[in-house]
């Protein structure tokens, strides 16, 4: 293969793409854990089977191009799970926990939303018409995982409000019944 050329670029860009795709692979389950929304819970378990699907259809590429899937770190999808990890290390509520955590899904969904759609582009390019069929269907899975995201995003970011204005309300009274006191004065 000539150095430099589309086609080379085309190697590469699917082997990023493979390997962002076995980083997720280990970073989903982590993701469907740290959940308390046993609906965002199941979504990720059931986006964790569609992501082994993507890396099959990935081989089943490389295979035909003769060319092994290895060979490059995916920079970006590291970054987008060490960020996702940081967040699920932070000490929020479970429904605001939910909410930060479909945020980093959604950033990494984005990312493989790009991704394929480069790759599709240059499949369509070299006239590899059965790659094509095989990436616009991963690319099509992504975007679906994307709204639902956003759609499990609308209910869980109401949750997390009203339990924080709950709690604020909560603390307000409790300062009433202390005598406009703060709770933390009273023991005091």
């Amino acid at each position: 293969m000539q150095k430099g050329s589309i086609r080379q670029l085309y190697v590469d860009e699917l082997r990023d793409l493979y390997n962002a795709e076995t980083q997720l692979v280990k970073a989903l389950p982590k993701m469907a854990k740290a959940s308390s929304n046993a609906e965002l819970r199941q979504g990720f378990e059931e986006h964790l089977r569609q992501t082994s699907e993507h890396v099959s259809r990935l081989e089943q590429i490389f295979e035909a191009l003769d060319e092994k899937p290895t060979g490059k770190k995916c920079l970006g999808m590291d970054g987008l799970v060490k960020e996702a990890a940081e967040t699920m290390r932070e000490n929020y509520e479970d429904a605001a926990m939910d909410a930060a955590i479909i945020g980093a899904a959604q950033r990494v969904e984005h990312y493989e939303i790009a991704g394929y759609g480069t790759v599709r582009t240059l499949a369509q390019l070299l006239g590899e018409t059965g790659h094509v069929t095989l990436l616009e269907q991963t690319l099509e899975e992504e975007k679906q995982t994307d709204q639902k995201l956003t759609n499990l995003s609308e209910n869980i970011n109401r949750q997390a409000t009203a339990a924080e204005n709950t709690n604020e309300d909560e603390q307000a009274e409790q300062s009433k019944a202390n005598g406009g006191k703060g709770a933390s004065t009273q023991a005091a």
